[in-house]
């Protein structure tokens, strides 16, 4: 995980533009470089390093001596770069495994680039010799990526927004920082000037289709046919597959534990597999919550079973409620459920980064997507339906859960990683019958549980535990977080400025205090850039109007069972 940063075209100073960079310096503690293009004056890059693999060349932009027009400057982790290395017979000068993006783009151009990386990424490449910029980001978007690129071609590229924002050019055309889209890559000219014009825009994967890496994956193909015990099987094959090339690092790993389904079994894989390895230090393992949480519980009961070291954090409200302006300049949104969910993940992050040596942090994110563990799926009119709204949420998770989970470990300089959405796996899931996939006998994610029921990986009342919404069950079973939260805010915000609420923020408009309350934070950071958010995230199939799930009428809480 770091923080990626290049200008093309500045018509500014770039030792002031260079301040901007700066923003982003919590994405890697370790190290930071500035480095102009030989040849474009006004042509630049910055590097924040947290040093995960090879500490002496791994900064960046990585350049080798074999390609020495071609800068690199990626943010990511490439999971089979040394399969590439094996079957094209490249020659490393580095033990990052980045450089395989210089040395694929040198055998077969950037198609074959993006498609044949098993990995998270978002990489900003310059080839010189060919006057050419890339651009390209991983399928759902793990790694995040922004761009700016105005009319008269000044172009700047940022891992977070907040890079960009204040960025200085004499035009005074209008320049919209906006989202660079998962699953794409963009071909840019590189004039003379410093100057690019944009080429093409192509989308090199898309989440349904088997990836063209899988030809150099550790896993061989595996059985077809969808009898249960061979999908099942393969579940299992292809999840442990996809923890076990995650293991890649030089720093200490752990794992978010909340107890539910998703980051428990990562949790009992991920312990597995560390024991099998021989790496020589216990699985640190943490939970957020109030005293006595649903959350806290039961990952206290999954820690114990693992024999993980665990750590609980205890949320109290002030704190939570105080850290609320932090995590909205953090995330760059002001989606309500993404918000109340960041604030607990935000809080333990900061946890990790102050008390323990942890730094690769595992986490189970991209499962309720891909195996339809929202609670409204059980509302879904046919399993077509739920298998399209499961496609529509795995594309707009960089919007989303992604987006919260990479921007509140990266503020306190940690590295996520999420085997879920490994690209093999998911595909793999989604290319399964629909039918199979839904909710069964009134549990989400049913397939998931039973592929893993005689594994002894996890209690079975864990294996089978109901779906909590993160923000929910890290509250007491009293009173949720999302209820705490609105008693606080309705006393901050007035009835007559939810009133005009629609003519203050005519796009996406607040319909609740709570929502007025972080939209008017995000506008006091960012100014006019409310269409970041598409739209807010809302249960479907129901008449919602909160997006939280104890509102929903199949939610159960434990005190309800």
């Amino acid at each position: 995980m770091c923080g990626i940063w290049a200008l093309f075209g500045s018509d500014e100073c770039l030792s002031v533009q260079c301040l901007s960079a700066m923003k982003i310096a919590h994405r890697g503690p370790d190290a930071f470089r500035f480095e102009n293009v030989n040849g474009f004056t006004n042509c630049c890059f910055g590097f924040h390093r947290l040093a995960v693999v090879d500490q002496l060349y791994g900064m960046q932009p990585i350049r080798v001596k074999k390609f020495p027009y071609l800068w690199l400057c990626y943010n990511g982790e490439i999971y089979n770069f040394k399969q590439l290395q094996k079957q094209f017979g490249f020659e490393y000068q580095t033990l990052v495994d980045g450089e395989v993006i210089l040395h694929l783009y040198n055998r077969g151009g950037i198609e074959q680039t993006a498609s044949m990386l098993d990995g998270v990424f978002a990489f900003i490449l310059l080839d010189t010799a060919n006057r050419k910029v890339f651009l390209a980001r991983d399928t759902y978007g793990v790694r995040p990526l922004f761009k700016v690129l105005t009319d008269d071609g000044f172009l700047g590229v940022c891992s977070e927004a907040k890079g960009l924002i204040n960025l200085k050019h004499s035009t005074s055309l209008c320049s919209k920082v906006e989202p660079f889209l998962p699953g794409h890559y963009e071909v840019l000219d590189l004039k003379p000037s410093g100057k690019v014009a944009s080429v093409e825009l192509v989308k090199f994967h898309s989440c349904k289709d088997e990836p063209l890496h899988v030809t150099c994956d550790t896993v061989e193909a595996l059985p077809s046919g969808f009898d249960l015990e061979t999908v099942k099987s393969n579940i299992r094959i292809l999840f442990e597959n996809a923890v076990r090339k995650r293991l890649m690092a030089h720093r200490r790993i752990g794992c978010l534990l909340s107890g539910g389904l998703d980051s428990s079994l990562v949790a009992a894989v991920l312990l597995k597999l560390m024991k099998e390895i021989n790496i020589n230090y216990p699985l640190q393992t943490f939970a957020i919550g109030m005293e006595n949480s649903p959350d806290l519980l039961a990952a206290r009961k999954v820690a114990a079973h693992i024999g993980s070291e665990h750590h609980e954090v205890i949320l109290n409200t002030e704190e939570g409620i105080q850290a609320i302006e932090d995590v909205i300049f953090s995330l760059e949104t002001y989606d309500i459920t993404t918000i109340r969910a960041s604030i607990g993940m935000y809080l333990v992050s900061k946890y990790i980064r102050k008390k323990t040596d942890s730094v690769v942090i595992f986490s189970g994110e991209g499962s309720d997507e891909l195996t339809q563990g929202y609670i409204y799926f059980h509302k879904a009119p046919s399993p077509e339906e739920a298998a399209e709204e499961s496609e529509r949420l795995l594309k707009e998770l960089y919007l989303f859960d992604v987006l919260r989970a990479d921007r509140t470990t990266a503020a306190h300089g940690l590295e996520l990683r999420v085997p879920f959405l490994d690209h093999r796996f998911t595909s793999y899931y989604l290319s399964l019958p629909a039918e199979l996939r839904i909710p069964k006998n009134g549990i989400e994610k049913y397939l998931l549980r039973l592929a893993f029921e005689d594994s002894n990986l996890l209690p079975k009342e864990i294996l089978w535990r109901p779906k909590e919404a993160f923000s929910d069950g890290i509250a007491s079973v009293k009173k949720s977080w999302f209820s705490i939260l609105q008693d606080y805010i309705d006393q901050q915000v007035d009835d007559l400025l939810l009133e005009k609420a629609a003519e203050r923020y005519p796009f996406n408009p607040p319909k609740t205090k709570e929502s007025y309350y972080y939209r008017q934070i995000f506008e006091k950071h960012y100014p006019g850039r409310s269409s970041w958010l598409p739209h807010y995230w809302m249960p479907r199939w129901v008449k919602a109007t909160d997006p939280s799930a104890r509102t929903l009428k199949h939610y159960k809480s434990a005190t309800q069972e």
